[in-house]
């Protein structure tokens, strides 16, 4: 997944270190207060990171690459097709070639990148790191890459769902869901396989699992790295709420990396994953160790298209 989550929603996930020590050790006596507040600070930046121009709100189009030439544009003719004002009938051919994407402008399109007028330009993926952005008026595209496919992610920074967006909505603030949970370390790591909600496999190293205790019994979710030597840990679940209260797919959250063999797990902090706003987006699926039967009545809820409260 390459920080596919992460980039977008880093300031918002993130836990700082003092927040860390205050949960980490009064697990049993978490003041309300400081928690709403954490909590507060954490919702303002998630749904500014999820509004923004960048924000998984602006998709407005996903394409899988084929080898050789692929036109893009609103005629019906290319093989890319988005009916779009910004866009002329033909704006030009991404040439996939192996492993590697030219974009190759036609005569008019007023495709630029950085600002500058583009004929013809060789593109990074994703797959490194921040791909190189082609602009089309208020269109923007770039190659990703996942499970080995690559393709085109088209965004609208004036998109509809972003102008129109009416708010998250969340169960109410628990220090009930906060946990100093325990994580025992698989030795060696696991790879285990990840499927996202187009069906494509991959998979991810897996460095052991969380354990918290509720409801008198033990919990416990396998954690995921996006990346190797990543500074946290990624974790996808789905509970009992799932396609009911929340998001049908599950939900993600970011953890520490652990220590002493302790990280916090506060459900508090549980999102949806992008696909709960946007058809163009490619999660990840909770593995099926992931889907707990215990109802996880915290965190954010589905997206109901009603103004939240």
């Amino acid at each position: 997944m390459r920080k596919m989550y992460r980039t977008l929603e880093s300031t918002a996930l993130l836990l700082s270190a003092a927040v860390i020590a205050l949960w980490g050790t009064v697990a049993g006596s978490t003041d309300l207060d400081a928690e709403r507040a954490s909590i507060a600070q954490w919702r303002a930046q998630r749904l500014a990171s999820l509004t923004s121009a960048t924000g998984w709100l602006s998709l407005a189009g996903l394409f899988w690459l084929r080898q050789g030439e692929n036109t893009f544009g609103r005629a019906a003719s290319n093989a890319l097709v988005l009916e779009h004002p910004a866009l002329t009938d033909t704006v030009g051919s991404f040439v996939l070639t192996d492993r590697s994407v030219r974009f190759v402008a036609r005569a008019g399109s007023a495709v630029t990148h950085d600002g500058q007028p583009v004929t013809a330009l060789d593109l990074e993926s994703d797959a490194k790191g921040s791909p190189t952005v082609l602009q089309s008026g208020s269109l923007q595209f770039f190659v990703i890459e996942r499970a080995g496919n690559l393709g085109v992610r088209v965004r609208d920074i004036e998109s509809p769902r972003r102008r129109n967006f009416l708010g998250l909505e969340y169960f109410p603030i628990s220090p009930q869901w906060i946990f100093n949970a325990r994580f025992e370390p698989y030795e060696p790591p696991r790879h285990i396989k990840i499927v996202n909600i187009l069906g494509m496999e991959e998979e991810m190293e897996c460095p052991g699992a969380i354990v918290f205790r509720k409801d008198g019994r033990p919990w416990r979710l396998d954690t995921v790295l996006e990346e190797p030597g990543a500074q946290q840990l990624f974790v996808m679940f789905a509970d009992g709420t799932s396609g009911r209260e929340t998001y049908g797919a599950g939900r993600f959250m970011y953890l520490s990396l652990p220590l002493s063999g302790k990280t916090v797990v506060d459900f508090n902090k549980a999102y949806n994953p992008p696909c709960a706003f946007n058809d163009f987006a490619t999660c990840p699926l909770p593995p099926p160790q992931n889907r707990l039967r215990l109802r996880i009545e915290a965190g954010e809820k589905k997206y109901s298209g009603r103004h939240a409260s």
